[in-house]
């Protein structure tokens, strides 16, 4: 009779999850085990949203497994303590789990495993919540890639993966005692969440619910609306892939079946497959250089002359800056979690470039305030619009806030819905508030500098200012 364990994290589904389905291939029984150690992945333990999020996933699986006749075991401690005391109470020959890729849950991993082994427990890991093994795509000369088109294209010369895995058959019955998950206080004491739980659904089925409902309806103009925070055109299933709800294979796999069955077009398809693939280069970007999370890759700017001005980060927080797309993204993710990938881009260029705040300091509130905070994308993504990562948008590239909102919220729509306030304007005063007459702000019910406030800072001289200081940074060879 051979007992096994398979070790939960970020990969909280029963669908396309290698671990647990190579687990229940070997076992006579089966034991789902969850152990949560947040003091273990410090200083990037989870944040306020994504502790939420965890909470109701964990509560999903939970309901999904009892349904098959199984159990999640949920304990709390030291993972190597946790999973020890689970060997002896459990005779368990085996620990199965897939691979976690943040540097604090890789070095903890490795260490485990070579404890279990050291102590006759076969371990079996797999690469469960990415297309490509980190280290495997590499340049001719063999080493990593630091431009993403030849990277995404040396990733689909490999093809896009195997089929996803079924569920397992068989997970067999499970009597160990466990904790609940309301044991492990995830949810906040004070209620600020309800606009969390009513803009999302946490769980592997409404993870698949999401991907068809995206396949069906947005991906065939997926294209043409990706950029427009206004629409509906997006997938928004990065919370769910942050969690493992959902598998990259799974996600792959509806996207091309809804190719040939001509639901969508080869342009749309293709732009966001490479969505995934820039996801990809993410991680194995953090693969490859694990202080990414904190240093910046091009370093050049070790020496960028950042500023504290906290009166301005307060109200780049609070969505009180002036300049409505800043605030309205700022707005829909303390209300919702979540924020349009268009305008996560504005609002972190705005942060580091006119305002001058380290691009540390951003990723900090994100990871914070995001359901789909996510390690690699986080810190690869706001090192790529500061201008100090890999593959990063130029320092003279400094988006323009009001141009954006002008081109990718054209009617409006996006910015009446998270500033009310300024609902009444119309165009092109609500995209530029502080050039409305008085006599219109009065008409509106409105009140600039009073109702909403002023522009926090001028955009021409701050971009000038940002260009400056980029320009005078000293020239570094690359790490």
């Amino acid at each position: 009779m051979k007992t096994c364990l398979v070790w939960l994290h970020q990969d909280l589904r029963l669908s396309d999850n290698p671990a647990l389905y190579h687990a229940a291939e070997a076992a006579d029984t089966l034991i789902p085990v969850y152990i949560h150690a947040p003091q273990e992945l410090e200083p990037w333990a989870p944040g306020a949203a994504s502790r939420w999020w965890c909470h109701h996933s964990l509560s999903t699986l939970q309901q999904a497994l009892h349904a098959r006749g199984s159990r999640l075991i949920i304990r709390r401690g030291a993972s190597q303590d946790v999973l020890q005391r689970l060997i002896r109470e459990t005779g368990a020959g085996a620990v199965y789990w897939n691979h976690r890729y943040a540097p604090q849950a890789a070095r903890r991993d490795a260490h485990i495993a070579a404890w279990l082994r050291a102590h006759d427990i076969e371990v079996h890991t797999y690469h469960g919540n990415l297309l490509y093994t980190p280290g495997s795509v590499l340049t001719k000369e063999h080493k990593p890639f630091r431009v993403f088109t030849p990277f995404w294209r040396a990733c689909r010369q490999q093809g896009l993966g195997a089929p996803p895995l079924p569920v397992p058959q068989r997970l067999g019955e499970c009597r160990l005692a466990s904790e609940a998950v309301e044991a492990l206080a995830l949810l906040p004491d004070i209620p600020w969440h309800h606009g969390l739980a009513s803009s999302w659904r946490p769980g592997e089925d409404n993870a698949l619910e999401q991907l068809q409902g995206f396949c069906d309806a947005a991906l065939a103009h997926y294209d043409a609306g990706r950029d427009r925070p206004d629409r509906l055109d997006t997938s928004r299933l990065s919370p769910h892939l942050a969690f493992g709800e959902i598998s990259p294979r799974q996600v792959v796999s509806a996207v091309l079946n809804a190719f040939m069955d001509h639901a969508t077009q080869g342009d749309s398809m293709d732009r966001f497959l490479s969505e995934l693939g820039w996801r990809e280069f993410a991680y194995h970007t953090l693969h490859h250089f694990p202080y990414a999370t904190d240093t910046p890759l091009n370093p050049r700017f070790e020496a960028f002359p950042w500023r504290d001005d906290k009166a301005l980060l307060r109200a780049w927080q609070q969505g009180k800056t002036g300049f409505p797309i800043i605030d309205a993204g700022m707005r829909q993710l303390w209300h919702s979690g979540w924020m349009h990938n268009r305008v996560r881009m504005i609002v972190a260029s705005f942060l580091t470039k006119n305002g001058l705040q380290p691009w540390q300091t951003g990723a900090r509130w994100f990871w914070d305030t995001l359901v789909d905070a996510d390690l690699a994308s986080n810190s690869f993504n706001w090192q790529w619009v500061a201008g100090c990562g890999l593959d990063a948008a130029p320092y003279f590239r400094i988006f323009n806030p009001v141009r954006q909102s002008e081109r990718f919220d054209p009617h409006g729509d996006y910015l009446r819905q998270w500033l009310p306030e300024l609902a009444q304007l119309p165009l092109p005063w609500l995209h530029r508030p502080w050039l409305t007459p008085a006599d219109v702000q009065h008409a509106c019910n409105v009140r600039i500098g009073r109702d909403y406030p002023a522009p926090i800072l001028d955009l021409n001289s701050s971009r000038k200012r940002a260009l400056n200081l980029s320009r005078q940074l000293p020239c570094v060879t690359n790490a």
